[in-house]
């Protein structure tokens, strides 16, 4: 028994380190991404964090879909059904296309309105919206790669997805470094630079997962997709599973908005400085998100092959070496506030946020990779509409209230927004684990 759970726990790693430094890695581009635009001053740092909440929102039809389509994707490979997992695999593209054309004219075409949604001000709106104009109008190279990695991390390849990403976010710092202040003989285009690097890492990665395809090694093969058919099977099954996704990213995406908007109103500094913060807790997200890809690939497989007892183990572990890593991380971010703050502004008064929001960041980032990887195992296991109402509960209501109420009412400005995010985690951990612990999410079909 103690050789199957070390047996158990040696997968686990091999499936997860790809995935975690993938999640991490791209973290941290982004992290260096917002480090350059600092240079330019910390209206550009708010302007940049101004598009982040509308650019998910608009990727949120695709997040939904990827994650079905792995959770699908993990399940078929557990029940050696390869036939409908290609079948899944080009009904799932059929649908992205055609979202993805609708989307792109959306956030184009009404950029300017969404920006001033946003709560863009005088010194941030111009260069908001350019930024969200070329980031969104490049949709269209991230979600085909995205897609092609989600059905691939479900079948047990999380390497290509780490290989992918991590050459986008090289392309995407090179070309920050070359076309944000101007270097080489490039022109200097300051925001719009960062816009179009971003855009140009993702052309990179699609290319190197439309090749991923291609590999003799690929469960997922181009000469046996190309047998493959949209069918309306397949097609149910995505949106049965997809679109409560989507609506759980669209109930996160209204507190993620309410809060973001409330930090814009408290002024330019206070927002950059919450928007690296955000930046520094995406950090905690992804290593979250790596070992989420794990445990619904394990727990995705095994509950396909029957395992049931088994998709729980693996859940468990999961967790586990997730609750490692969050602590090594809350750490860095408890002692090195400063430090790392220190690394995007020089103003003593952004840099007293930067450690307040450090002290804030230490707790939650504990709860954040714990509830990433419970809320994995339940989509895994089919028992999305759970999620859904967690992520209602928590985000769309705790986070906006107690936001609203510590900054309009009470006054507490940074540390208001904080106790929001704070409230939002504790009640997400709490949801998500009792649900977890329960242990029904296995008997779910998809």
């Amino acid at each position: 028994m103690k050789s199957d759970s070390m047996a158990m726990v040696r997968r686990t790693l091999r499936m997860a380190w790809p995935a975690v430094l993938e999640s991490v890695f791209v973290a941290m581009a982004g992290l260096i991404d917002t480090m350059m635009v600092s240079a330019l001053g910390p209206s550009a740092v708010a302007a940049v964090g101004l598009t982040q909440q509308p650019k998910f929102i608009g990727l949120s039809p695709f997040f939904a879909i990827n994650v079905a389509l792995s959770a699908i994707m993990a399940r078929r490979r557990g029940e050696d059904n390869r036939k409908n997992a290609g079948d899944t695999f080009v009904t799932a593209l059929c649908m992205i296309l055609i979202l993805c054309v609708l989307v792109t004219f959306l956030c184009v075409t009404f950029s300017d309105a969404l920006m001033h949604l946003a709560g863009s001000s005088e010194d941030t709106h111009q260069d908001a919206a350019v930024y969200f104009r070329i980031i969104m109008g490049g949709t269209f190279f991230s979600v085909i790669s995205m897609m092609i990695n989600a059905a691939q991390r479900g079948t047990g390849n999380t390497r290509i997805s780490m290989t992918t990403n991590v050459t986008s976010s090289l392309v995407n710092i090179l070309f920050n470094y070359l076309l944000i202040g101007g270097h080489w003989g490039f022109p200097a285009m300051g925001v719009t630079g960062a816009a179009l690097a971003t855009v140009l890492g993702t052309v990179v990665a699609m290319f190197m997962s439309i090749f991923s395809l291609f590999r003799k090694t690929s469960y997922l093969r181009a000469g046996f997709l190309r047998r493959c058919r949209p069918d309306r099977t397949c097609f149910l099954s995505l949106v049965k599973l997809g679109s409560n996704m989507f609506a759980e990213n669209l109930a996160m995406r209204v507190g993620f908005v309410a809060t973001a908007v409330m930090a814009a109103g408290l002024g330019t500094q206070a927002f950059a400085a919450h928007n690296v913060g955000m930046n520094f807790l995406s950090l905690g997200f992804s290593f979250g998100d790596g070992m989420q890809a794990a445990a619904v690939t394990l727990s995705g497989q095994s509950i396909g092959a029957g395992e049931k007892q088994e998709a729980i183990a693996y859940g468990r572990i999961c967790q586990r070496v997730g609750l490692v890593i969050s602590l090594m991380l809350s750490m860095v971010l408890l002692f090195l506030g400063r430090f790392l703050y220190g690394l995007y502004f020089s103003e003593d008064p952004l840099l007293d946020m930067g450690v307040l929001i450090s002290r804030f960041s230490t707790v939650i980032v504990i709860l954040q990779i714990s509830q990433i990887i419970y809320g994995g195992c339940l989509r895994a296991g089919g028992d999305v509409r759970y999620t859904l109402i967690a992520s209602l509960v928590s985000v769309t209501l705790i986070r906006t209230l107690v936001t609203l109420v510590c900054t309009q009412f009470l006054n507490m400005g940074l540390s208001g927004i904080w106790l929001g995010v704070l409230a939002d985690q504790l009640s997400r951990f709490i949801l998500l684990s009792l649900r977890f612990r329960k242990g029904q999410w296995v008997n779910y079909r998809v």
